[in-house]
């Protein structure tokens, strides 16, 4: 039995993994701000704090040691910096989710190596501002960099399931079954998505069932293209979709990327990790969402 720390699990893959783990009979640690609430009962322990205060948190983790911390809510520096300040000499392994985002557009799937956070150079401006993809890549390099324990980065992809709260795919069927359009600029750029489920089981066996560190990339094996993705809503709704290459900001999709953006995950499968298909799950979970949004679930 492992004493794990999940920072941000009460939602979406963050709750797949806390479920995963005490399913495995864990010992779990919830951290959040105390906002939301968790199904978990007494099956695991919280503390309350806001990840983006140091002190707070110093506080709230104590003395308390752990083998695995997983870090869902990482997104500068900053907090990097102040999470391998807080717990070093406190944890064995720590994983911190980054994305494909760290990574620009391409055909080529694209390999950890293509971007080396294990040498970028760290902004320590407290006051710098950063997007989301620099962020991430600066998150990465703080902790490959800093810290005193074995740390590694999970770049997922964008995640998809019936809890996703950004309702990208949502999105997506529900503007096909209403006849609304949908602006897709390059159709024929290949994605690939990873879903909620497969994402907490990659978090579980790289924190508990690996020893590999620096950055890991993860996704369902098989790319889609943005046209195919919406054959296939219109498969599984009976609908015709209604897709332009150009037109208003709220009809723009979340996937409407410029170019292909696809990665390699080699490395994770010579270490002995089986990813899912996507086929295997991508028409059942359209078929979900759509009778979801037709108010039949």
């Amino acid at each position: 039995m492992a004493k794990v720390l999940v920072i941000g699990g009460t939602r979406f893959f963050g709750k797949n993994l806390v479920e995963l783990l005490l399913y495995r009979d864990h010992n779990v640690t919830l951290l959040t701000r105390g906002q939301t609430n968790d199904p978990f009962g007494d099956q695991i322990q919280r503390l309350v704090a806001d990840r983006t205060d140091e002190t707070a948190l110093r506080q709230a983790v104590g003395e308390q040691q752990y083998d695995v911390v997983y870090d869902n809510i990482c997104y500068t520096p900053q907090e990097a910096l102040a999470a391998c300040r807080i717990f070093s000499g406190q944890t064995k392994r720590y994983i911190v989710t980054s994305s494909l985002s760290v990574y620009s557009f391409g055909r080529d799937p694209l390999q950890e190596q293509d971007v080396d956070t294990k040498q970028m150079s760290i902004n320590y401006d407290p006051e710098a501002e950063f997007d989301y993809a620099e962020g991430k890549r600066q998150v990465e390099a703080v902790f490959l960099q800093q810290s005193d324990f074995a740390a590694a980065a999970v770049r997922f992809p964008i995640v998809l399931g019936p809890n996703d709260y950004t309702k990208r795919l949502h999105f997506h069927v529900g503007r096909v079954l209403r006849a609304e359009t949908i602006v897709i600029p390059n159709p024929d750029a290949q994605m690939n998505f990873i879903h909620e489920e497969e994402a907490a089981r990659f978090l579980y066996w790289l924190g508990l069932d690996s020893e590999l560190t620096g950055p890991v990339n993860a996704r369902s094996e098989e790319e889609i293209t943005l046209v195919a993705l919406i054959n296939e809503i219109e498969r599984q709704t009976g609908c015709r979709a209604i897709v332009k290459s150009k037109g208003e900001e709220a009809d723009q999709s979340p996937f409407g990327v410029p170019d292909s953006w696809i990665m390699d995950t080699s490395l994770a499968f010579h270490e002995g990790f089986r990813f899912y298909r996507l086929s295997e799950w991508l028409p059942e979970l359209i078929s979900y969402i759509a009778a979801e949004e037709k108010g039949e679930q």
